[in-house]
């Protein structure tokens, strides 16, 4: 629980679940997320940038992507202009029995403005005021993120949208803008710039890395597409989901599942089991803290899973108990990502 206030570099991230087919598809530099065995809990991972966890859902699938120009519209809502100032400050009722009052400096207060109400933990185990969670917030929010993530060192937890409407005290009014950001991030999210004319495109074929630029086809005169990962114009055939023909194009999540090293669950009375797992609902990475029982429940889409056999929780639970090994033994390591299928 360290007190440096020195900010993280961030990414950009996505989410949710009934996924109806697992394939080899891209995520580069992700993360994992470490859970405790059937505990919500988020644990911060080894790197200080946030987990990867894609927060609109995917579009729907389609054969090729389209150019989408940027819209005529009006702005998206900023937040710029809600003033959080210490004179507006809220404050915890401390007679609230819901909260868990410590005594301690506020963690998020990186301004030193010394926010006057009692200090609360929030799920990750800081303290906050309500203020001083808002304020954080909202540089989150103006800063493009969809998701509300620990502001301390090391610290990669990221809070449920209803967790900080509590303990920020969000008013009905915040709450409305905070929404309609946190829509309009995420929305921006699901594009990449084509890396011949920068304009902005959208993936429709979760299955395919080979995306279509209409702009650069019309300018060159001739079919343009450009891989989805590694941002190259396409080399190889298509259609595939783990990289293209150009040199260095490859999936670092499927490279993570791959040299992960083994865990032991002395609880469980299991060796050699990887230690990073793809949830088998939407395909964030997983590390389980080897506490507790086998079954832990994914942070991003609340699908409760075995980290053992990778069967789901009631499965699993079929043909043996929380604490014994599984029926059917250790799963081998994961070759491919699921896809979250949204519906």
């Amino acid at each position: 629980m360290g007190n440096s206030l020195r900010r993280r570099s961030r990414d950009a991230y996505r989410v949710h679940p009934n996924s109806t087919r697992t394939e080899e598809t891209e995520d580069e530099g992700l993360d994992w997320i470490q859970v405790n065995g059937r505990r919500l809990n988020t644990l911060c991972g080894t790197k200080t940038l946030h987990p990867r966890a894609l927060l609109s859902p995917p579009p729907p699938p389609g054969i090729r992507t389209v150019w989408i120009p940027p819209p005529p519209t009006p702005p998206s809502p900023t937040l710029s202009d809600c003033s959080y100032s210490s004179t507006e400050e809220k404050c915890y009722d401390p007679q609230d029995p819901a909260l868990m009052f410590v005594d301690g400096e506020d963690e998020l207060d990186f301004l030193c403005e010394g926010f006057r109400s009692r200090r609360a933990l929030m799920s990750c185990g800081h303290a906050v005021t309500p203020t001083s969670l808002t304020n954080w917030c909202h540089r989150l929010l103006d800063e493009g993120e969809s998701r509300f993530v620990c502001g301390q060192t090391g610290c990669n937890v990221e809070w449920s949208y209803e967790e900080v409407c509590k303990m920020a005290l969000l008013t009905p009014e915040e709450k409305k803008l905070f929404e309609r950001a946190m829509s309009s991030n995420a929305a921006r999210a699901n594009t990449r710039p084509c890396p011949g004319c920068e304009s902005p495109v959208v993936r429709t074929d979760l299955f395919n890395l080979r995306v279509h630029c209409s702009v650069c086809s019309v300018n060159r005169s001739g079919s343009y597409d450009f891989c989805w990962q590694c941002l190259r114009e396409w080399k190889g055939p298509d259609p595939r989901s783990d990289r293209c023909d150009n040199h260095g194009c490859r999936n670092q999540s499927l490279k993570t599942l791959k040299n992960c090293p083994y865990a032991e669950f002395e609880s469980v009375g299991v060796s050699r089991c990887p230690s990073i797992r793809a949830c088998p609902t939407c395909g964030i990475l997983l590390q389980h803290d080897n506490t507790e029982c086998k079954n832990v429940v994914c942070p991003r889409c609340k699908v409760e899973f075995c980290f053992v056999c990778l069967k789901l929780t009631d499965e699993c639970l079929l043909t043996s108990e929380e604490f014994e090994p599984c029926f059917s033994r250790v799963a081998p390591r994961q070759t491919s990502i699921p896809v979250w299928r949204n519906s």
